[in-house]
């Protein structure tokens, strides 16, 4: 494994479905210490819409990240790692993607992979792999519905 690994959890979620939907991420370093955090209330969505929303959001700012520039970024791996398969499978091509909609997340995420020139990878993870990011949705749906 590399030490200039990162790993990014992200988490999407609606209450209802379609209902009020929120985003969380996870960026950490190879040691599973925590280097970002984010959570943003998105709307009306769908669980699947959010799901994507967050990983579009999350390597939009892994493009804008200082952790690029302070590293040679043509040796860096990020892994993401998501609690749902569907769109796990979706992204790595494995699943088709049966809503319009929905394929056009997957082709913006496609096209910032191919623009950050990072090796990039989607794996699934049991949604107790994936409480913080999971914690930051719920903060987020919390705060705007209070």
């Amino acid at each position: 494994m590399e030490n200039n690994q990162i790993y990014i959890n992200t988490d999407g979620g609606s209450r209802g479905n379609p209902g009020p939907a929120a985003i969380g991420i996870v960026f950490s370093d190879i040691n599973e210490k925590q280097i970002y955090g984010y959570k943003e209330y998105i709307g009306e969505a769908t669980n699947n819409e959010a799901e994507y929303s967050a990983i579009l959001k999350a390597l939009e700012i892994l493009a804008k990240s200082q952790w690029l520039v302070q590293n040679n970024a043509s040796h860096n791996s990020v892994v993401c790692r998501l609690d749902s398969q569907l769109v796990v499978e979706q992204i790595n091509g494995r699943f088709k993607i049966k809503q319009d909609h929905l394929r056009v997340f997957v082709d913006k995420i496609r096209g910032l992979i191919s623009a950050l020139k990072l090796n990039i990878s989607f794996i699934y993870v049991p949604r107790e792999q994936n409480k913080a990011a999971d914690k930051l949705v719920n903060e987020a749906l919390d705060a705007e519905l209070r």
